[in-house]
């Protein structure tokens, strides 16, 4: 009887050893979930530069302006076309018009009444043609103006490119500024709650004040809050930092610190003269003189030849009753066109000249970008040194002034001002460590260098 017992509740025990491990195949999958989401930054670039709807649009504009090389490529070609036309008519000129195409006269189509009333006729007329331009000059210059402006959109592109890594670059730092403070402020915590604990232990043993214990409570509670804010930041950031990379999932940062070599300023400036907006805005520049050119093709003559093979018939669509052909060659000029091309012309003028003013002050902007990002990246690395520093000074200081608050020879005060002091400056180390590290990818933004620097691009020829 026992042993039958033992069988019958055998289900149950198996029921819960599947649970067990069906909740250890749920967790461990959500590890290996949260562990996929933990990208390096170099691996969250990649997949921005992938998935981001801001970089996916631009790819379609790109693809736009290359389709319309061939729009303008197709002006140059031939054109075929088919036509079918239905006609019912009693008018004398078009009736026996019709039936000579049909090859239907006979001798008493001649008689004056025939040709003067004639009867109803219908024609069924299919005609097949084909154009083909010789010269036309705007078309010519219009397709080297299309595929200039599809290389200047490949060059904006891949601008595009660098400014999305760089957006990954400042929101993957934010991210990990957000976690360093996040880990300042619970080391901050647990530091007001030994405060609070060595508070109400010398007020428990007659050697404190009990408005002592009351300001260490309110620190922690302070702390607490800081807490609380920093960890709403730290998962902000993480949904931003997702956003950019094409996902909706907070995204979490590996631990280990990105690294972007530091260059020489005179490279820096070098390499910023042949950055990718610089190409685009220098080739839209070389279509706008190209625009001069359009203009002055309008004075020119096209030329071309063309053919038509047409059939007749009096009963049915497509049929054959008749057939003939023509070949012909044409000249158009057009010799008066109320002085529209003038106007184009002088338009294009100030075009060109609207393109050299926006190069020239896009290339001095280039330049100032460098040097600001230079200075910037200088400074950065003081502020770094200095937070550094004064890191070591209040640990020391709040080291200090614990030793003289437990012999009774400082005030809780004391304690708590140095302990601010000491946190302060952990954060301000935090965030001067990631402005450093901000700085040197806003140079290699500003010099054109960043996906080199990222090691997502082979490094550009040196210019001859």
């Amino acid at each position: 009887m026992n042993r039958t017992l033992k069988k019958r509740g055998s289900p149950k025990s198996g029921a819960i050893v599947l649970a067990f491990l069906f909740g250890a195949f749920l967790t461990l999958t959500g590890q290996s979930a949260r562990a996929q989401t933990r990208l390096t930054l170099t691996e969250a670039v990649q997949q921005a530069l992938v998935n981001n709807h801001e970089l996916k649009a631009q790819r379609n504009a790109h693809a736009a302006r290359q389709a319309e090389v061939g729009i303008a490529r197709s002006h140059l070609l031939p054109k075929v076309s088919l036509e079918e036309r239905f006609l019912r008519t009693v008018n004398p000129t078009y009736a026996f018009m019709t039936k000579l195409n049909q090859e239907r006269i006979e001798l008493p189509d001649f008689s004056p009444d025939s040709l003067n009333r004639p009867a109803a006729i219908s024609d069924f007329q299919t005609t097949l043609s084909v154009e083909q331009p010789l010269f036309v000059r705007k078309a010519t210059i219009g397709v080297e103006m299309s595929q200039r402006e599809a290389d200047a959109s490949q060059e904006a592109l891949h601008r595009k490119r660098e400014e999305i890594a760089f957006k990954v670059v400042q929101s993957y730092l934010t991210v990990r500024t957000a976690a360093e403070y996040v880990s300042v402020t619970e080391r901050g915590l647990a530091d007001a709650r030994e405060h609070q604990r060595l508070a109400d232990l010398r007020y428990a043993e007659g050697v404190g004040l009990h408005s002592d214990t009351l300001r260490a409570a309110t620190a922690v509670a302070e702390a607490r809050q800081r807490v609380v804010s920093a960890g709403k930041n730290h998962r902000l950031a993480k949904r931003t930092l997702g956003l950019l990379i094409g996902s909706a999932r907070a995204i979490e940062v590996s631990d280990q610190a990105p690294l972007l070599p530091v260059r020489e300023i005179d490279d820096l400036r070098r390499e910023s003269l042949r950055r990718r907006d610089l190409k685009a805005l220098e080739l839209r520049r070389d279509n706008a003189v190209s625009n001069t050119r359009l203009a002055d093709a309008g004075y020119f003559p096209s030329l071309g030849l063309g053919g038509t093979y047409q059939f007749n018939d009096h009963n049915a669509p497509l049929g054959r009753e008749g057939d003939s052909w023509q070949v012909m060659a044409f000249l158009r000029w057009e010799l008066f066109d109320g002085t529209k091309r003038n106007h184009e012309k002088a338009k294009a003028m100030h075009q060109v000249s609207e393109a050299e003013e926006y190069l020239a002050g896009m290339k001095k902007m280039v330049s100032f970008q460098v040097d600001e990002a230079w200075l910037s990246l200088e400074e950065a690395k003081v502020n770094r040194d200095v937070a550094r520093e004064a890191v070591k000074t209040a640990e020391e200081g709040r080291r200090l002034v614990k030793v003289r608050y437990e012999g009774s020879l400082a005030p809780l005060v004391d304690l708590l001002d140095a302990q601010l002091s000491f946190d302060h400056a952990r954060a301000t180390l935090v965030a001067r460590e990631n402005e450093y590290t901000l700085a040197l990818a806003s140079l290699a933004y500003a010099s054109g260098t960043i996906l080199e620097d990222l090691q997502l691009e082979q490094p550009k020829e040196k210019a001859q």
